[in-house]
């Protein structure tokens, strides 16, 4: 049987085909070239990025901890004997809570005052000066003779110039701090049983009242007095504020 052959025509468009078969499969392939080339330029990419923040990271964790380890050498921080617990290992620089920052000068929109006194097994301890104030400290005397901090590199919102155990709520706006945001400032613990270090039953008064709350709770309000007791209980001991508070 004789088989026809395929007209002109038909084999000008079977060769068509081809052609846009060819063009469609380099099409294809070209694409899946453009394809990877932009997924391994996006994982390169994001690997730079990672790798550049990890080491900005780094650098910023690096920087704040040669900070710290400057602040704790400091030669005009408090190293008195008594101290509740020193201020080598407060905070430099970062917010703490979300809520206490700091600031090159010291605020003054919202600027009250509350007395802190610490008993540990019926001995008072001392609250040190440059608490939320970064050195290096400008030193002065008080009238007393005791050491005063008049300036310092940065100033918390909450911060101590001197031993007297007065705490300095200074804030560019009003806002509720409390106990618990100081001592995350000081680096130092504070529970139902353990005040910086210090571990034992707490016995808490504030302004004369007991209080059997949470302490970290206990809110700073102004001329606010407020004495807690590790261990021994110790009646509660009036603090009376000096003149121009």
């Amino acid at each position: 049987m004789t088989q026809n052959k395929p007209s002109q025509a038909e084999r000008r468009r079977i060769a068509q085909e081809k052609i846009a078969a060819q063009r469609a499969a380099e099409s294809r392939r070209q694409r899946t070239i453009l394809i990877s080339m932009i997924v391994g330029g996006v994982i390169l990419l994001g690997g730079v990025v990672g790798v550049t923040v990890w080491a900005i990271n780094g650098q910023n964790a690096s920087n704040v901890q040669a900070a710290k380890n400057k602040q704790a050498s400091d030669p005009s921080i408090d190293k008195n004997a008594n101290l509740l617990a020193s201020t080598a290992h407060q905070a430099y620089g970062q917010d703490i809570d979300g809520i206490v920052k700091s600031n090159d000068m010291e605020q003054t929109v919202y600027h009250i005052h509350s007395h802190l006194q610490v008993y540990v097994d019926g001995k008072l301890m001392t609250i040190p000066y440059g608490l939320g104030i970064e050195p290096p400290y400008q030193l002065q005397q008080a009238q007393d003779g005791t050491p005063f901090v008049g300036g310092g590199s940065k100033f918390y919102f909450l911060h101590t110039h001197d031993e007297s155990g007065i705490i300095h709520v200074e804030s560019p706006s009003q806002q509720t701090y409390n106990l618990g945001n100081l001592f995350d400032l000081w680096g130092q613990p504070l529970t139902s049983t353990d005040i910086a270090g210090h571990q034992g039953q707490l016995t808490i008064f504030v302004d004369g009242k007991p209080y059997t709350g949470d302490p970290r709770a206990i809110v700073f309000k102004n001329l606010e007095k407020i004495q807690i007791d590790v261990g021994t209980a110790v009646p509660y001991k009036d603090f009376t504020w000096p003149s121009g508070y």
